[in-house]
């Protein structure tokens, strides 16, 4: 494992809903990159600088996904956690009564 790996990854929704895997803090430090000047704010700024140092190793890469996850959550493209979500029980017939 890289270590600027995450040890799960993110998913991210990008144009049109599209699923994109976020793997890494590079992965993570390019999208940021990418994201639209006219968007960027305090909380792109601090996910750019965790990336960054998760990727000089400065930092654990899971402190930047969980910086990374929490911008994507706050602008609405974080996806959700199918895996988490399939664990769960399985509705019955009285769930929906």
């Amino acid at each position: 494992m890289k270590l600027d790996e995450f040890r799960r990854p993110i998913i991210v929704l990008t144009a049109f809903g599209r699923p994109t895997v976020i793997s890494s803090a590079m992965e993570a430090y390019v999208f940021l990159a990418d994201w639209p000047a006219g968007r960027r704010g305090p909380a792109h700024s601090f996910a750019m600088k965790a990336c960054r140092a998760a990727v000089r190793g400065d930092i654990e890469a899971e402190t930047a996904r969980g910086i990374f996850a929490a911008f994507a959550e706050k602008h609405d493209i974080l996806a959700p956690d199918i895996a988490l979500m399939s664990r769960g029980r399985r509705a019955g017939p009285r769930d929906f009564a």
